[in-house]
């Protein structure tokens, strides 16, 4: 704690080019000594959690790191309170489509009773049922934890686009749970602007991507519940969210409105599904006045940042699998760079899902990722 909270205080004060560093750092070891921890002020919160950003290996979207607005909440412990904070933080970021970047800090984890937990993977996510034919209805990656939801008393209409309700957790208490007004969650219908393929199955999408299950580290603090969001890039929707196996899996459904050949691979029918599927969210997107940028774009951005970094004279740290878009790698500018991967903090980690402790069927699994909380910052 001592050597983090040093390393990381000398580097805001550095990079702020602010003086009386010496005396803030005899502050904070004296905080350690006597309580095992120390606090963050409010400015040096707001800068490391603007550099976990800008650390944020897997992230080609860091060019707007500076932007980052961050809401300074940790005395708040009520889950209602909580929960109502969380509106306005969607509120704030959804901004009538105009979306920005937001960060809402809760207390540390350093305090056991007061540590709060957002068991869902986003503040806003489909919900999934599974029917008597054994398929499943809504987004499969939701199955457990819409499950989970349900015992412990929500209930959703059973469609293909529910939304799920937010689970907190404070400290031991029993978990709570919070239906998300309608008016608080901005929906894209999605159809394709120059076909029909689409219309019938009644597709859309939130329009923004609120993080809720990592955890931040800042100078050696762990924050349990550090929900943040940008916006969207095209891919994540069109090529993961809609269009891989284990989510919606709209390419077969696709390919067959448009009368591909599906038989064989080599007609190349999950390509040119993919690409309708891309047009229509970018044409919904745009449609609906909502903030959304393509990967192409994305690419271009990336790579500014890295230039600008260089003139800083840091040197980014990147995951080339994550930084390259699952569609039209080649065709950008990042597929041909390499970056080391090793991971500095500031930063956000991936911790177990509180709710994974009482799932039998889906368990938490140990995990290789670099990015997995272990150790201290362990939350189960």
């Amino acid at each position: 704690m001592r050597e983090k909270a040093e390393a990381f205080i000398r580097q805001y004060y550095q990079e702020s080019q602010l003086e009386g560093v010496s005396d803030r750092l005899e502050e904070v070891e004296k905080q350690i000594l006597d309580r095992g921890t120390y606090d963050h002020r409010p400015d040096e919160l707001s800068y490391g959690a603007k550099v976990a950003w800008r650390n944020s290996n897997r992230c080609i979207g860091r060019l707007f790191w500076k932007s980052l607005k961050v809401r300074d909440r940790r005395e708040l412990s009520d889950p209602s309170a909580i929960f109502e904070d969380l509106m306005e933080h969607l509120d704030f970021a959804t901004n009538d489509g105009k979306i920005r970047p937001v960060l809402t800090v809760f207390s540390p984890s350093t305090e056991p009773t007061q540590t709060v937990r957002i068991w869902n993977k986003q503040l806003i996510r489909f919900a999934a049922y599974r029917q008597y034919d054994g398929k499943i209805l809504g987004d499969p990656e939701s199955v457990a934890f819409t499950e989970l939801c349900e015992s412990l008393g929500w209930e959703g209409k059973n469609t293909a686009f529910d939304v799920l309700p937010i689970v907190i957790q404070v400290g031991n208490q029993r978990p709570e749970w919070f239906e998300i007004p309608k008016d608080k969650v901005k929906i894209v219908p999605i159809s394709h602007p120059a076909s029909d393929c689409l219309d019938e199955l009644g597709l859309q999408w939130y329009a923004v991507p609120v993080i809720s299950d990592m955890v931040l580290e800042i100078g050696g603090v762990v924050y349990s519940c550090a929900p943040f969001n940008g916006w969207y890039m095209l891919t994540e929707i069109a090529a993961r969210n809609l269009a891989d196996s284990f989510r919606y899996d709209l390419l077969p459904v696709v390919a067959e409105r448009l009368g591909l050949d599906t038989g064989s691979k080599r007609a190349l029918w999950k390509d040119r599904a993919l690409l309708v599927l891309q047009e229509a969210v970018l044409h919904s997107f745009e449609t609906a006045g909502v903030t959304l940028v393509d990967h192409h774009e994305a690419s271009e951005q990336f790579l500014e940042f890295c230039r600008i970094e260089a003139e800083k004279g840091r040197e980014v740290q990147a995951d080339w699998t994550w930084i390259v878009p699952p569609t039209a790698g080649s065709t950008t500018g990042v597929f041909h760079r390499e970056w080391k991967n090793e991971v500095l903090e500031p930063n956000f980690f991936y911790a177990d899902p509180a709710w994974k402790a009482l799932d039998t069927e889906y368990p938490a699994k140990a995990s290789g990722c670099p990015f997995h909380a272990v150790g201290e910052k362990s939350l189960i």
